[in-house]
């Protein structure tokens, strides 16, 4: 499928979805929290679409709001397309995991949890995976302040 069919198929599946291609060759869909599981199943097991594999999956601090960034493809039908779960709430940013559909998203969640401070509901194991239990706060955020190595841009 090329873009134009991808959102046709989208707009099918959901009616929370917005799009963008950004200058990039992919298709960039951005929805809210509370559709992600939901749609990304559908992304996954409708035969229009089948993306069996998730490549990438990681966070973003835009400073107004967090965003979580999933690189989907299609190895049977060779599309891809990058789905955005735009998060508002700062204070308790949460999504749903998506490791049930796409293995590989387990310590993908991990990370992004360890460096943003993003909870996915319903997630196996979620706990650090680079920095040690006790650390404090979340360094990839725009908030984040570093007691030791203090750096003001």
């Amino acid at each position: 499928m090329n873009n134009e069919e991808l959102k046709q198929k989208i707009n099918t599946l959901t009616d929370k979805a917005e799009f963008s291609e950004e200058g990039s060759e992919f298709l960039n869909v951005i929805i809210p929290p509370e559709a992600l599981h939901s749609l990304a199943s559908s992304l996954k097991f409708d035969n229009d679409t089948k993306f069996d594999f998730l490549f990438c999956l990681s966070g973003v601090d835009w400073i107004t709001h967090l965003m979580t960034v999933y690189h989907l493809t299609s190895t049977e039908l060779k599309h891809t397309l990058v789905l955005k779960v735009k998060i508002h709430d700062r204070e308790n940013p949460e999504v749903d995991t998506v490791c049930d559909l796409w293995r590989t998203a387990e310590f993908h969640e991990r990370e992004v949890y360890d460096l943003f401070g993003i909870k996915f509901r319903n997630h196996p194991d979620l706990r650090r995976i680079l920095l040690d239990d006790d650390w404090k706060g979340f360094p990839l955020r725009k908030d984040y302040k570093d007691e030791v190595n203090i750096v003001e841009f």
